[in-house]
């Protein structure tokens, strides 16, 4: 893909998110499921860059960061995922819904370099096309206020409203659902992707809602309360056992997690990427390090997003002026 305007394009990076409680609570009639789901903001990162192309193209060109396998060696990078074909990304259908709706003519060049493990219950692909409509309501002068923008993210994937954000939230309905901002404390994580991913619909397709639901508010008085030992412990996925009887790997890395010393553990969304609470980032990376000996896949250190009473998690305040000079390089500030 020729990239228009290199020099002048929006670039934005893009975390990933943890789910540190998803209850199942019910089977609804239109195929989705009624959750409760608390998400936070984590610091791995896919890059996008988005330059305006005046002829009224729409083009995505999307890889993994350059120097990656090299990085990361074989086993950790085996465990990236695939990515999807360009009409396929999120990204793509993100930014052209958001045209349709505002009548736009403008197209754009896009180019995602990708370092979030796809099918992996981090949110990558969801957080990608949050960014994608950031960038193009900012591109082309849109200026649509957040909750107009939450309306067509809706549209695309339950998750991609938190992304718009990035706070610590509660989200109902089939996850789509703002249900309240809260105040949560960091947490120094460590998080594994396994060699193999899983698809969202196959793990919820095999869960069985909860007869009796675990309640939230337990984990969010020690989010508040900065508790990390409560906090590990109040920590719930219904999806889990769903997702261990569909791969031998969400055992294995229950299996690795409860020998490495970490506070508490759980898998991720849908999966297959699983984590551990740490006590602080010395902690993470010391075990990080371990994990990372054991060869069980793309293995990361990061620390979750606390709760910005002064918005500098907004992603909107991250969005920089820069060009495009490799997939692993990006020119202006961050």
């Amino acid at each position: 893909m020729e990239f228009s305007h290199p020099d002048h394009s929006l670039v934005v990076n893009v975390p990933a998110k943890l789910n540190l409680f998803l209850e199942v609570l019910a089977r609804r009639n239109d195929g989705y499921h009624e959750i409760e789901n608390l998400m936070v903001a984590v610091s791995i990162y896919d890059s996008l860059f988005f330059a305006v192309d005046c002829s009224g193209k729409l083009q995505i060109d999307c890889a993994w960061a350059s120097g990656l396998a090299t990085e990361l060696g074989r086993s950790e990078a085996s465990a990236m995922g695939k990515l999807p074909d360009p009409q396929d990304n999120l990204v793509w259908h993100a930014v052209e819904r958001l045209r349709q709706r505002a009548g736009v003519e403008l197209g754009a060049a896009i180019r995602l370099v990708k370092r979030i493990p796809a099918a992996a219950g981090l949110g990558g692909a969801s957080g990608d096309a949050a960014a994608g409509l950031l960038l193009a309501n900012r591109a082309w002068g849109l200026n649509w206020p957040r909750e107009k923008l939450i309306a067509v993210a809706a549209e695309i994937g339950s998750d991609i409203p938190f992304f718009l954000n990035c706070e610590p939230a509660v989200f109902c309905g089939r996850g789509d659902q703002l249900q309240r901002v809260v105040e949560f404390c960091p947490l120094a994580v460590v998080v594994v992707r396994p060699p193999t991913g899983l698809r969202t619909a196959d793990v919820y397709g095999e869960c069985r809602p909860a007869k009796t639901a675990v309640p939230l508010l337990p984990l969010l008085s020690a989010g508040q309360n900065g508790n990390l030992p409560l906090v590990a412990k109040c920590m719930t996925n219904r999806l889990q056992p769903a997702a261990a009887g569909l791969s031998p790997w969400i055992q294995k890395m229950q299996q690795v997690f409860e020998k490495s010393d970490c506070l508490g553990h759980q898998m991720t969304g849908s999966g297959s990427s699983y984590f551990g609470v740490c006590r602080n980032t010395y902690h993470a990376r010391r075990i990080a390090s371990r994990i990372r000996s054991m060869g069980v896949g793309q293995v990361f250190n990061a620390t979750t997003f606390p709760t910005s009473p002064l918005g500098t998690n907004d992603p909107n305040r991250r969005i920089r002026h820069g060009h495009y000079r490799g997939s692993h390089q990006v020119g202006g500030e961050f």
